[in-house]
């Protein structure tokens, strides 16, 4: 295995991922599927049979291209699977699946308090629990006889080689089952049986086993690949982020940006963090990293915000091929004052309940993407302060490639050194760590530099706007 490729499955929320790298931390290839949704009868489900016929025909085209010794699954934290036997009970649920209104009222008189989990209520079926509770009604045998209980990353190591696992970054991930700072099973699993239907808890990178025959012989693969149990894919860009020495023991916030825009206080060691600051009203919450330890957190929905304004299928292209042009539109944005007020994804991100418009919305549509990008600084922003960000930041990801987005940024923290990473520094770099954790980046990281353009009075305009509409406190208004 020492000198064998490893493949990362990274399956996102729009996207699903294969990334194949050699032992030294090089990227090989990378290849991606746009996910879609799938009709199950009583909801919306999560396609697995198309990314396990994807999977299949990318693995044998990687085989071609490398040696593998390893794969590693990880995925967003918003599903889970039931299994009997070798079968699925039923098809996993569509996060965005909403639940009736009966059955949530019911389940929110059930779940733990936040201060317990770190999981806040959420809509539709983004806690765990709340999807394991309306399955039940759907289905009263779910979890009859032998049936099992996985989160979404294990479902597809179990896949892989037949060995069930659950493990901390996924069950900690705003999923009302697990208690972090007890280390056990929230008292809602606990009631329910769910906990004792829970595949029993493995580390992220251990070895659940090797790869079955059937996948080796339709993905061309040698009969002795290692399977890893996976994990949450937020907590894996968190551990990438630590591989560079301005992150590594610092005080510093990672930010992973995808269809979430999901931000993760590091504190520098032997701090404290104030856990009892998390505002569970406004998306913060307390994750897990693959270390165990409980992470203070917060988020908003900005990839998908970003497709909602601007109509573009950020899966399949940038939100601005040209760069330049999107940081020359930042001058007449200013001038016309054009901006937009959250949200445009209810229930979620710093201003839940808000409802997003536009002001002096501009017609030249250059113009419109800039203005977006400045918005998506802006929500940014407020996360970075709910969590008292300081020092340092690392932005991730897709949108991390988004000029105006991190400019802004830097122009409206100047108290931080806002970054980026010089290559793919992202979730699927974490996974491999976790396989060879002695790597180190082929690339350091850059440092962003602000806008020309001054933000001040644009900001405390846009604080303005938006106390009024959501009657909370601004910073420096």
């Amino acid at each position: 295995m020492q000198n064998r490729a490893v493949a990362v499955l990274d399956v996102g929320k729009t996207l699903a991922k294969l990334s194949l790298w050699d032992a030294s931390g090089a990227a090989i290839a990378r290849r991606s599927r746009p996910n879609q949704r799938v009709d199950a009868g009583h909801y919306t489900a999560l396609d697995t049979r198309g990314i396990t016929a994807w999977l299949i025909e990318t693995l044998r085209e990687f085989a071609s291209l490398a040696e593998i010794g390893g794969i590693i699954p990880v995925t967003h934290g918003a599903a889970a699977v039931v299994i009997r036997g070798d079968q699925l009970v039923c098809p996993p649920l569509d996060y965005e699946q909403d639940i009736p209104e009966a059955i949530r009222a019911d389940y929110l008189g059930r779940r733990d308090a936040f201060a317990d989990t770190g999981s806040p209520a959420l809509p539709t079926g983004l806690n765990l629990g709340a999807q394991l509770f309306w399955l039940e009604h759907l289905y009263p045998d779910l979890l009859a006889e032998d049936a099992i209980i996985m989160p979404w990353a294990q479902y597809w190591s179990w896949l892989l080689c037949g060995v069930a696992a659950s493990e901390l970054t996924s069950l900690g991930c705003h999923s009302d089952l697990w208690r972090p700072f007890d280390r056990a099973p929230s008292q809602l699993a606990q009631a329910r049986g769910w906990a004792q239907k829970l595949a029993p808890l493995r580390r992220a990178g251990e070895v659940l086993g090797s790869i079955l025959p059937q996948w080796a012989t339709q993905a061309g693969l040698p009969p002795d690949v290692a399977v890893y149990c996976g994990l949450h894919d937020s907590n894996a860009a968190l551990y990438a982020a630590r591989g560079f020495p301005e992150i590594a023991g610092q005080d510093a916030t990672v930010v992973s940006t995808g269809t979430w825009f999901v931000a993760m206080r590091s504190l520098a060691k032997n701090a404290a963090p104030d856990f009892n600051a998390l505002d569970e009203r406004r998306d913060c919450l307390v994750n897990i990293d693959v270390h165990g330890q409980p992470v203070p957190s917060a988020r908003f929905m900005g990839g998908r915000e970003i497709e909602l304004l601007t109509g573009v299928d950020t899966r399949q292209v940038d939100i601005a091929p040209d760069q330049a042009a999107l940081v020359d539109g930042v001058s007449a944005v200013l001038d016309a004052g054009a901006m937009l007020v959250p949200t445009f994804v209810s229930g979620v991100g710093p201003f839940p309940d808000a409802r997003g418009r536009w002001i002096n919305m501009p017609s030249d549509e250059t113009q419109r993407r800039a203005a977006v990008c400045l918005y998506i600084a802006l929500v940014m922003n407020e996360v970075l302060r709910l969590l008292g960000t300081r020092k340092r930041l690392l932005v991730e990801g897709r949108f991390a490639r988004a000029e105006v987005i991190v400019r802004a940024l830097a122009s409206l923290r100047p108290d931080i050194e806002v970054y980026i990473a010089r290559f793919h520094s992202d979730v699927s770099y974490g996974a491999l760590r976790l396989i060879h954790p002695h790597i180190l980046p082929p690339e350091g990281l850059s440092r962003v530099e602000p806008l020309d353009d001054p933000l001040g009075s644009y900001h405390r305009n846009w604080q303005r706007e938006v106390q009024l509409i959501t009657h909370l406190p601004q910073e420096g208004i």
